[in-house]
């Protein structure tokens, strides 16, 4: 209890400190933002929350407003095709998941958790409730986003997810907060589109995938 009283303070006070310093970034993101396409700037999603709550996620824009909604990007027939060209950059370097610090400020998010699934995810959201990971708060970064980002199959993130919520602590919250520099730095595990997919075949024998960042 007094870890998780201690984790919501740190998450006010990085969150708030992040929209204030951060601020000069976002003016220019927005600008580059409207300049490169039509539409809003920010991007809006349902996702899973604490306790299987959901709420709207927020990211920078990066696709056009034409894509098809609620859709994970490896589904889409040409993601290409959707993908803004400052939106490429902004998935690349992260940049986009910035306005998630909103999310961590009004308390739908934290700064280091499991990574929220999409509220249409069944598999991975009933993966993730054989290691209670659906109910912490959903995180910026997380132990599966420094271990593999998009290239893990839903099984192994949510099993590493899993690992978080058995291990949660200060210790862990610190690792995955520098780890996740390293990665964002290396690009480690982002695969454009997708990915993300389970390890078993479905009936027709093919893999399901499922966007995990």
């Amino acid at each position: 209890m007094l870890f998780k009283v201690i984790k919501r303070f740190m998450d006010i006070a990085l969150s708030l400190v992040g929209l204030i310093l951060l601020s000069p970034i976002y003016i220019l993101l927005i600008i580059a933002i409207k300049v490169d396409s039509k539409g809003p700037i920010l991007f809006k999603q349902r996702r899973v929350g604490i306790e299987r709550s959901h709420f709207y996620i927020l990211k920078f824009r990066t696709m056009r407003v034409d894509t098809p909604k609620d859709t994970p990007t490896h589904l889409l027939a040409d993601p290409d095709q959707y993908i803004t060209n400052v939106g490429k950059f902004l998935r690349k370097t992260s940049l986009d998941e910035l306005p998630q610090i909103w999310n961590i400020f009004v308390g739908d998010m934290s700064v280091i958790g499991p990574r929220p699934a999409l509220w249409n995810q069944y598999d991975l959201i009933a993966e993730r409730d054989k290691y209670r990971a659906n109910d912490v708060r959903p995180g910026l970064t997380g132990w599966a986003q420094i271990n593999g980002r998009d290239e893990l199959p839903i099984d192994i993130k949510s099993k590493l997810d899993g690992e978080y919520i058995q291990h949660m602590g200060i210790r862990m919250d610190i690792r995955c907060f520098f780890g996740t520099f390293l990665s964002v730095l290396r690009s480690d595990g982002v695969v454009e589109g997708g990915t993300g997919r389970t390890s078993n075949n479905d009936d027709q024998g093919n893999k399901r995938e499922y966007m995990t960042k």
